[in-house]
């Protein structure tokens, strides 16, 4: 009985742990997100910071619009996050998963400038997925 409390007690702390890592992870790429990093007109990228204007998802950094042949997006401009029917969901995560790793980050950016709020959902798996492909560009690049 002892052992199992033991155990117990262990998974408790774990997932405690878990979670605060978790949690702190997650604001890190909300703050990242909603507050652009200082980043002037003619900067470059010089491959030695986090962002760079080709990866960035800030609207700030690119003003240029540009379609993913998906025009047919635009007639969602103006409605929430929380407003989408579950076939527009599914309309926004069609073509999120069907771009190349390169263009998910400027498809984002074209998004925000279109005046088009991305479904929760889909807004989600697009910071998952970009969070992971920064992770895996910065693992590259420190081996």
């Amino acid at each position: 009985m002892i052992a199992a409390l033991i155990i117990l007690a262990a998974l408790v702390v774990a997932g405690a742990v878990l979670y605060f890592f978790h949690r702190r992870d997650e604001a890190r790429v909300e703050s990242y997100i909603e507050e652009p990093p200082e980043i002037g007109e003619n900067a470059e990228c010089c491959g030695m910071h986090i962002t760079c204007e080709k990866d960035s998802l800030l609207s700030s950094v690119s003003p240029e619009i540009e379609y993913y042949d998906d025009e047919e997006l635009d007639r969602y401009a103006g409605t929430g996050a929380d407003d989408y029917s579950d076939e527009a969901i599914e309309e926004f995560r069609g073509v999120l998963l069907t771009l190349l790793p390169h263009d998910i980050a400027g498809w984002a950016r074209s998004i925000q400038l279109r005046g088009i709020t991305l479904p929760s959902p889909v807004r989600e798996e697009l910071l998952l997925i970009v969070s992971e492909a920064r992770a895996a560009a910065t693992a590259h690049n420190n081996a």
